[in-house]
């Protein structure tokens, strides 16, 4: 037997693999990790595309109840739906070490993710340096700050993760992550790049000053912003004038 980490895309039902669609059939459980991202469709939607009823899984199942899931696995298939990739959050990073600690079955099927949906920009994925996630409660946090700083040093780009709650509905907005970067002394001059639903139909990105973006309406969420390095290629430069 075996459990299954399934990465679902970044869009709706049919961003999944048929290969993950063929392992999601022979699953006796099926659990939807909500807390790390979202998915543009109700899951609903899932389950008649899976046929399978959905188990929602949020932070507390997955970080410290998820050895009874992982000790079902034992006897039978257990697959566990993961919006975007797999591998980005360390919490399914521990998943895969404790599996493979205890000797049970685990399968991985990666899918797409906003670490390389990013590449729409024009911006050169590898010019991206260290990610950094800003959180909701944010008042006390210089983590992003120290790696935005880093990055510009070494001329990397810079990603940053706007914080979510699918399951309150609670999303940080590009003008709410604009506020933290000036508290933190970060120029609203800075040029950046404001993404929302990077990998769908419907994405959206705009570029210009932090003071610019912080007022534009971005629809739905997911969102994060980029901050590109002071040197561009020309063609990274000209791929950031056409989101103006």
């Amino acid at each position: 037997m075996t459990l299954y980490l399934i990465g679902l895309g970044l869009e709706d039902e049919k961003s999944i693999s048929l290969k993950a669609l063929e392992k999601i059939k022979l699953c006796k459980e099926v659990y939807l990790e909500n807390y790390t991202s979202i998915l543009q469709t109700p899951i609903s939607k899932l389950e008649k595309l899976y046929n399978k009823k959905i188990i929602l899984a949020d932070r507390n199942l997955i970080e410290n109840n998820f050895l009874e899931v992982i000790e079902k696995s034992r006897k039978e298939n257990i697959a566990l739906l993961i919006p975007g990739d797999v591998f980005p959050a360390t919490t399914h990073i521990s998943i895969f070490k404790e599996c493979k600690s205890q000797g049970i079955k685990i399968e991985i099927l990666n899918n797409a993710s906003v670490l390389t949906a990013v590449g729409i920009t024009g911006l050169e994925l590898y010019k991206f340096g260290r990610v950094a996630s800003i959180p909701f409660d944010n008042s006390n946090v210089t983590t992003p700050i120290t790696i935005l700083k880093e990055n510009q040093k070494l001329n990397l780009h810079t990603l940053l993760l706007l914080d979510l709650n699918p399951r309150e509905n609670k999303f940080l907005t590009i003008k709410e992550a604009v506020a933290y970067l000036g508290k933190n002394k970060i120029s609203l001059n800075e040029k950046a790049l404001a993404c929302a639903r990077l990998g769908c139909e419907n994405y959206l990105i705009k570029s210009g000053a932090l003071s610019e973006l912080k007022n534009k309406n971005y629809g739905n969420p997911p969102y994060c912003l980029i901050i590109p390095s002071k040197k561009l290629h020309f063609i990274e430069e000209e791929m950031f004038n056409e989101w103006e």
